[in-house]
């Protein structure tokens, strides 16, 4: 009785020495057969390098440099028109009054006319303008419309140039004078005039221009 408990226990020991054997070889297999801290780090960086290497670079284009070298997010600045002074009053000061009045014993005469029985002049008032340097002197500037102005059968008339071939006023007749305006109508020739009682022109002085 006593020898079969003790072969019991011996038998007891042996299979609990097996398991333990048995155990300590299957954690040693696992241990080894799986991967350590360090194999799995590394492999890690290795995926995940070759995962970084399989994926296209994106490179910029043609167009993004171009865009990137365009200066239009900065639009260049433009000249602006330099104001020039003008002189004062808008003309040079040569000496000359532009605002002159309308002459009061001066008129152009450009034709004549004998209806209503009475002789008329047909004339224009106006002023002496201001001449240029490159003319031979001022220009008589008419203003308003024709009008007409008696004119006495006897009145007294002198004329230059162009009427007769004399720079100094020379006597005609009335009708001389009359004559020369029906072959030149519309002259426009200046005459200084002087009314008599009546309201005609009782003399009349054609005035010289170059």
């Amino acid at each position: 009785m006593v020898v079969g408990a003790a072969v019991l226990g011996a038998c007891v020991a042996g299979a609990l020495l097996l398991t333990g054997c048995n155990g300590k070889e299957e954690a040693k297999g696992s241990a080894a057969d799986a991967p350590s801290p360090k194999a799995a780090a590394t492999g890690g960086k290795e995926t995940a390098t070759s995962a970084a290497s399989k994926t296209p670079v994106a490179t910029a284009s043609a167009g993004s440099i171009s865009a990137a070298k365009s200066p239009g997010a900065v639009p260049a600045a433009s000249k602006a028109p330099v104001a020039t002074a003008s002189p004062a009053g808008g003309t040079d000061d040569d000496g000359c009054d532009h605002k002159m009045p309308i002459s009061p014993d001066e008129v152009a005469v450009y034709r004549y006319t004998p209806e209503g029985g009475s002789l008329s002049l047909i004339v224009k008032y106006g002023n002496w303008g201001c001449g240029s340097p490159d003319s031979d002197g001022a220009p008589f500037e008419t203003v308003g419309k024709e009008t007409f102005i008696p004119m006495d059968q006897a009145a007294y008339i002198t004329v230059t140039n162009p009427i007769v071939e004399s720079t100094e006023n020379q006597h005609i007749g009335v009708q001389e004078f009359l004559d020369w305006l029906e072959a030149h109508p519309n002259s426009g020739l200046v005459f200084t005039y002087h009314l008599g009682a009546d309201g005609a022109i009782d003399r009349l002085d054609e005035v010289f221009t170059p």
